[in-house]
């Protein structure tokens, strides 16, 4: 079983094409800042970037303009 489940992360970003996209640029995010830092990370990057998700602290959505 997936979790957070999937219903819960729909919640801060409404489509999941654009939910992958936010994932990874926030893994990339965490990642380079780790490096750059030289910190290690405590869990995955792909990981923390869901769980800020499902945390509420990451959301995005489409725009209306750009919906057909």
């Amino acid at each position: 079983m997936l979790y957070p489940p999937m219903s819960k992360l729909l919640e801060n970003v409404n489509s999941r094409y654009l939910m992958v996209n936010v994932i990874a640029h926030r893994a990339r995010q965490l990642s380079i800042e780790s490096e750059q830092f030289g910190e290690p990370l405590p869990e995955k990057p792909v990981t923390m970037a869901i769980q800020e998700i499902a945390d509420g602290k990451l959301t995005a959505s489409i725009k209306e303009k750009y919906l057909v």
